[in-house]
């Protein structure tokens, strides 16, 4: 068992690895560690650590091992599922990864950067645009996540349809053990068929393992061409028929294909600046289209001309517009990565972070709308998302009227509803998110007992003292 407390003298002792300035006691410095983007989570914690080097943070661990004290690891702090923040009731000391934020190397030959666990996701971006590449990750909490973060949780965001997520994008990690350890498996291959993969054991393990310090990570070319189309349409299944259309005709030139509903445009164009309605008539659904190619720019614009046209012809279009500036494309991508935000002024909002087989996603839908409006007449159904890769945040906006915390009460109940739909089709629970807090029991339930034992087996071969982010992912 972990300790309950932590003593004055132990505390002293961590922050003398790290040294006072970077050891955080005062309750008012503590706090924006404490509560996640959300807001689901509140924990407390007596310290926070900010180790500034790679044998700090292994210092840290082989002392939290000694002493049996829980260690919450965290990056940007911008996850939704309460996997980086402190727990309750305990006296989980908080390792911030930011001050570790250094890029270390930048090889556009190798299309391959090495950064620390810290760095944050738009940096990352920036140092390969620098260099005439690109690091595809793309999330709306691109400003502020940081890598190690992204790699915890196998964040996905909007272009895995042609680029993966952080497993994909990954060549080789750094790893702080909960012992004190340092494993350098920094490798820059893309090839390396030499036993068990360690590296993908921490990419989605959400800090129960280790810590994550450093990572090798790939880049591509910059696109030549990048069109970005807006397109109403009558269906999902209009959405769905527009997509297999799209992919037969762009191939890995189909870098997002995103959909959303016109109550989420509604909400965006209700509370987001600057936003506005791209097309002159109301639709009930829309997909956002991003094509790049590598070519040409003109062989992307062919391409979207050639798709919007045959859905036009093929009466699953309506209406389109094709962004005519870089800033234009923007705007449109922005309007979709507003759409979780937008919904905070109408209330409450009850969230799934759900995935089922793309061919799937119609009926999924029907039937899960279908569930909820009995379980909730008047709930406004906002589901969105990356219908590329089979992810839909189906979210559920309090009724009009209704009291938001007697609707919040029900967000068990409602998940378990939803949740169930989706196993049906043989979906997850979890497409981008993670497990955390939130998830912890229901992953329990949902996976097959041998899975669960496995997951254990890992965790205690890693982690035998139990410090590593208790309570998160698997239950303590």
């Amino acid at each position: 068992m972990v300790q309950a407390t932590l003593s004055p003298d132990l505390i002293a002792r961590f922050a003398a690895i790290v040294g006072p300035a970077h050891a955080l006691v005062d309750d008012g410095d503590i706090a924006p560690y404490l509560i996640e983007s959300r807001g689901l989570y509140h924990g407390v914690s007596p310290l926070v650590l900010r180790p500034g080097t790679v044998q700090e943070v292994a210092d840290i661990l082989a002392l939290a091992t000694e002493t049996r004290t829980a260690i919450v690891p965290q990056g940007g702090n911008t996850g939704h599922v309460g996997g980086s923040v402190p727990r309750e009731g305990a006296a989980d000391v908080v390792l911030s990864l930011s001050r570790l934020n250094r890029i270390r190397d930048v090889d556009p030959v190798g299309d391959v950067i090495v950064a620390d666990g810290g760095c944050v996701l738009a940096d990352i971006q920036a140092q390969a645009e620098a260099v005439g590449r690109l690091f595809p990750l793309s999330l709306g909490s691109e400003g502020s996540c940081q890598i190690g973060g992204n790699l915890s949780t196998n964040a996905g965001g909007t272009a895995v349809l042609a680029y993966g997520g952080m497993r994909q994008l990954c060549l080789g990690l750094e790893v702080v053990l909960p012992t004190g350890e340092i494993w350098n498996g920094l490798r820059r291959l893309k090839k390396d068929n030499t036993g068990y993969d360690l590296r993908d054991l921490f990419i989605g393990a959400e800090g129960t393992l280790g810590v994550i310090t450093g990572a090798v990570l790939k880049l591509f070319p910059r696109p030549l061409g990048h069109e970005v189309a807006f397109a109403g349409l009558k269906s999902v299944k209009d959405a769905l028929a527009l997509f297999e259309r799209a992919s037969s005709r762009c191939g890995t030139a189909l870098t997002g294909f995103e959909l959303m509903p016109r109550l989420g445009v509604d909400f965006t164009t209700r509370h987001i600046p600057g936003v506005r309605d791209p097309l002159a008539t109301a639709h009930d659904w829309y997909v956002l289209i991003d094509i790049s190619t590598s070519d040409a720019a003109e062989t992307a614009t062919r391409m979207m001309e050639a798709l919007l046209s045959e859905g036009l012809e093929a009466g699953l279009v309506e209406d389109a517009v094709v962004a005519a500036s870089e800033e234009q494309r923007k705007a449109l991508w922005h309007m979709r990565e507003s759409m979780s935000p937008a919904q905070k002024p109408e209330g409450g909002s009850i969230k799934h972070d759900v995935s089922v087989p793309v061919s799937a996603i119609p009926d999924f839908m029907a039937e899960a709308d279908a569930a909820v409006m009995a379980a909730i007449p008047g709930a406004r159904i906002c589901s969105f998302g990356h219908m590329g890769d089979g992810n839909i945040h189906y979210n559920i906006s309090q009724p009009v009227g209704a009291d938001k915390q007697a609707f919040l009460d029900r967000w068990r109940e409602i998940n378990h509803l939803v949740h169930g739909i989706v196993l049906k089709y043989h979906g997850s629970i979890s497409a981008e998110h993670g497990i955390g807090q939130l998830k912890r029991d229901e992953l329990a339930a949902v996976r097959e007992p041998i899975e669960m034992d496995l997951m254990r087996r890992v965790k205690r071969a890693f982690d035998p003292a139990g410090i590593m982010n208790p309570g998160k992912v698997l239950k303590a």
